[in-house]
C-alpha cells in the first residue's frame, strides 16, 4: 500500500522523458529566454528536450506514439502544480463528449438515418439517441476501463488516481479531432473506425506511461473497454431498440 502511495505521489512530479525517473526541476531560468535544461540523475540524459521544441515536433512524436512525447505531455505539461487541473479536466471532458457525439452523427449520416428530408420529430429523436449513446457508451467505457486496470494491471482505484488516468485517456484521444475534417471532405465510414483504432493505440501508450505497465496488458485493457462501448452503442441489442 505504501509503495502504491509513493508511486502516486511521484506522479505529481515532473519526469525524465527518457527513463521516467522523477525530476525536481526540468530547467533553470537565468533570464527571460535564457534557460538551461537539467539532466536526469538516473540516465544522465537531458530530462526533457521537448521544452525547447516547437509544438509541431511534439505533435508528430505523439502521432508516432513515442513514449517520451507522452511523458512530456502527461507529466511535464499537464501537471497539477502548473495548470488548473480541475478546469482542464472538465474542459477536456466536454470536448471529448462533443467529438464523440459528432462521431455518432457521422455514423448515422453514413447509414442514411440523417438527411435534409427529416422532420422535426425525427431530428429530436435522433439527437436523443446520440446523447444516450454518448453518455451510456462512455460510462460503460470508463467503468470497464477502470475494472480492466484493476484486474490486468493491479492498479489501485483511488479518487486522485482516477482523475489522473481519466485526464490521460481524454487527452490521448486527440485523434478524434481529425473527425472535424469530415466537415470539409466526405469520407467513408471506415475512416471513422480507423480513427477509433488510432485512439485505442494512443490510449494504450498513455496508459503504459502513466502506470509503467507492460504494453500488451495496456492494449488488452483499452481493447476490452472500447469493444464493450461499441457493443453497447452499436451492437445488435442497441439496434433492435430502434425498431
Amino acid at each position: 500500500m505504501q509503495t502504491e502511495r509513493a508511486r502516486v505521489s511521484q506522479k505529481m512530479e515532473p519526469r525524465c522523458v527518457e527513463c521516467g525517473f522523477p525530476i525536481k526541476t526540468l530547467f533553470v531560468q537565468y533570464s527571460p529566454g535564457n534557460i538551461r535544461l537539467m539532466r536526469c540523475e538516473n540516465c544522465k540524459a537531458v530530462a526533457d528536450e521537448y521544452i525547447e521544441c516547437e509544438f509541431m515536433i511534439i505533435l508528430i512524436d505523439l502521432i508516432l506514439h513515442k513514449t517520451k512525447a507522452y511523458r512530456h505531455l502527461l507529466f511535464n505539461v499537464i501537471n497539477q502544480h502548473t495548470v488548473n487541473f480541475e478546469g482542464s479536466l472538465w474542459k477536456t471532458i466536454f470536448a471529448f463528449l462533443l467529438l464523440d457525439a459528432y462521431r455518432s452523427l457521422l455514423l448515422k449520416r453514413n447509414e442514411g438515418e440523417w438527411g435534409s428530408s427529416m422532420n422535426f420529430s425525427s431530428i429530436v429523436w435522433t439527437f436523443q439517441e446520440i446523447i444516450v449513446d454518448v453518455f451510456v457508451g462512455n460510462f460503460v467505457f470508463f467503468c470497464i476501463f477502470l475494472l480492466s486496470m484493476r484486474l490486468m494491471l493491479n492498479t489501485s482505484i483511488e479518487i486522485s488516481r482516477c482523475k489522473d488516468i481519466l485526464l490521460a485517456v481524454l487527452v490521448s484521444s486527440y485523434f478524434k479531432i481529425f473527425l472535424i475534417a469530415t466537415m470539409v471532405w466526405e469520407f467513408p465510414s471506415s475512416v471513422i473506425f480507423i480513427i477509433d483504432l488510432f485512439v485505442l493505440s494512443s490510449n494504450a501508450v498513455a496508459l503504459k506511461v502513466i502506470t509503467d505497465s507492460a504494453m500488451n496488458r495496456c492494449i488488452a485493457a483499452c481493447f476490452c473497454a472500447q469493444a464493450l462501448k461499441l457493443l453497447v452503442t452499436q451492437g445488435p441489442a442497441r439496434r433492435s431498440l430502434r425498431f
